[in-house]
């Protein structure tokens, strides 16, 4: 399985990182054979934050760690920062707070990544800068990121940090998938447009892509006429993604692979690192995704697959 670096991180992240919105202590059993299976695969990191599951995924990854002495053998990503009730979490007090909080979850004292969950555009990036940089001297966080950020803000925090003597964002977390979303899954997510694509392949900036498969769009349980699922016709039907399928379906049976398989690798085989968030709930699907981190795509291929050349 092929590692990225992000920055000051010590260890390699592998490109395969393990989602967990589902975990939770009363599933123990189900959680501990996902992640030993992924650990058997090769991965090493996994994704998380302080909303997922009310906070129980981060309880339960925190118990697997400690249960099983794995704390020294995974790279924990979490995230903090998510709108609540009260409006927009992107300032000192509710960031201090949640990150304090999900570190007694995951039963430790510091994460490898943190990502802020959204952006507040009304809070200066210098401002948040401010805060994220203290929790790096402090040691509690290696490297943070944003997730459904703009490239802009990213860009302008950069440009910011770089000026002022600070550590800037490491890596983005938006979703990127061969199937591209008309409109946000959630409110307020970011999915990967030309313009994000071309920003990251000039700064080679790390990209954690959410939804990598588009929630199931490439299984083959879905098409066209079949309009059950709400969501994902709402967010990918449209004849441009279904003729990316058909694509996808026609590569993968020259390569003798999976068309869900292609789509996972076309994730990650972009011209900059990338990292997939994978959610296989039981070991075929978790070595289906194995697979498909092996399956090298030229860029000739991506492209095609894109829509980019006929």
């Amino acid at each position: 399985m092929q590692k990225i670096r992000v920055n000051t991180i010590e260890k390699s992240i592998s490109n395969l990182v393990m989602g967990s919105d589902y975990f939770k202590p009363d599933i123990m059993e189900k959680v501990t054979e996902v992640l030993n299976n992924y650990i058997e695969i090769g991965g090493n990191t996994i994704d998380t934050a302080y909303v997922y599951s009310g906070g129980k995924s981060e309880e339960a990854i925190g118990i697997w760690m400690e249960e099983n002495k794995r704390r020294d053998d995974v790279i924990i990503l979490t995230k903090g920062g998510h709108p609540n009730h009260e409006g927009p979490q992107i300032n000192k007090k509710a960031i201090d707070r949640e990150l304090s909080i999900s570190l007694e979850r995951l039963r430790t004292n510091y994460v490898e990544l943190y990502a802020l969950h959204r952006d507040d555009p009304d809070v200066p990036v210098g401002e948040i800068l401010e805060i994220l940089n203290a929790h790096v001297e402090a040691g509690r966080i290696g490297a943070f990121g944003g997730s459904n950020w703009s490239i802009e803000r990213l860009q302008e925090a950069n440009d910011y940090a770089e000026k002022n003597g600070l550590v800037g964002f490491s890596f983005n977390s938006p979703n990127l998938s061969l199937a591209k979303a008309q409109e946000p899954y959630w409110a307020g997510c970011v999915s990967v447009d030309d313009s994000i694509l071309a920003w990251h392949e000039r700064n080679k900036m790390p990209l954690f892509s959410w939804s990598s498969q588009a929630r199931g769009f490439f299984t083959g349980r879905f098409t066209p006429e079949d309009r059950s699922n709400e969501d994902l016709v709402r967010v990918f039907y449209n004849d441009e993604n279904w003729e990316r399928y058909r694509r996808a379906e026609q590569l993968a049976k020259e390569k003798g692979v999976e068309t869900i398989q292609i789509s996972l690798a076309y994730v990650l085989n972009q011209s900059f690192p990338t990292g997939a968030i994978i959610g296989p709930q039981n070991h075929n699907e978790m070595i289906s995704c194995r697979k498909a981190a092996d399956i090298t795509l030229t860029d000739e291929e991506i492209k095609w697959l894109d829509l980019r050349t006929s």
